[in-house]
């Protein structure tokens, strides 16, 4: 078993840390598990999908067509109620990590509704008043889909065994679109497919030193096959990591 790094201490306490950090990427990529690992880290709380408590979400998974809607309503409820909550909070005093945006809400819509039920989500959602704190830092993790495929079938939670690689599909490529416009925030875009943020320290230690060089703008992480540079020069190529 790999034995825990000595320096993730030390990089913390001279760093300058991001008070808000979002961590966000399709299912299965491990977004909450970073998320947790750095709040963990960072001893900041967590601000984090609650996808067990909803209702509609194993009937979405069996019949798409049928489920959707509901579901995605939950959601959307569920997480202003999430926002709304620590907005009522002193904002300034607050440090957290969250492992979703609010604006991926309308991304899942898009993906699952149709033409009648989008019109319907979006008439609910301009209704809500959403005052969305700015994060300071956006991690978002990217993999293909037969990597998260396997990754879902490998955690084994029950409401997800139907899902299938179409849907992981489709959610690849809304998240590629979100991305490739967003500018809401510094964005670290971090190739997933080989690094293990939940068991391998020095993937985790490697990602943290990487994060916490960011200040401002769009920056690329690829570490490549595992013992590969993580730093390479192609890191810095939007188009390795945008499809």
């Amino acid at each position: 078993m790999e034995q825990p790094a000595n320096d993730l201490p030390f990089m913390l306490d001279t760093a300058q840390l991001p008070r808000f950090i979002a961590v966000e990427g399709p299912i299965g990529v491990g977004k909450t598990t970073l998320a947790k690992r750095l709040a963990s880290s960072f001893n900041y709380d967590t601000l984090l999908e609650q996808a067990e408590d909803n209702p509609f979400l194993e009937r979405f998974y069996q019949d798409r067509r049928a489920g959707a809607l509901p579901a995605q309503l939950y959601f959307l409820f569920q997480r202003a109620k999430q926002i709304q909550e620590i907005r009522q909070g002193d904002m300034f005093q607050q440090v957290r990590v969250a492992d979703f945006l609010i604006e991926k809400d309308q991304l899942f819509a898009q993906v699952t509704l149709d033409d009648e039920e989008l019109k319907l989500y979006q008439m609910v959602y301009q209704q809500l008043t959403i005052d969305v704190p700015r994060p300071d830092l956006v991690v978002y993790l990217q993999a293909p889909t037969d990597v998260l495929l396997e990754r879902v079938q490998r955690r084994g939670i029950e409401t997800e065994k139907s899902i299938e690689a179409n849907y992981l599909t489709q959610l690849n490529d809304a998240y590629t679109q979100f991305f490739y416009y967003y500018d809401e925030a510094p964005l670290l875009i971090v190739n997933a497919t080989d690094i293990d943020l939940a068991n391998s320290e020095s993937d985790y230690q490697n990602l943290v030193e990487y994060m916490l060089g960011i200040k401002s703008g769009r920056h690329y992480y690829n570490p490549g096959p595992r013992n590969a540079d993580p730093y390479s020069t192609s890191s810095n190529n939007p188009s390795t990591h945008l499809r």
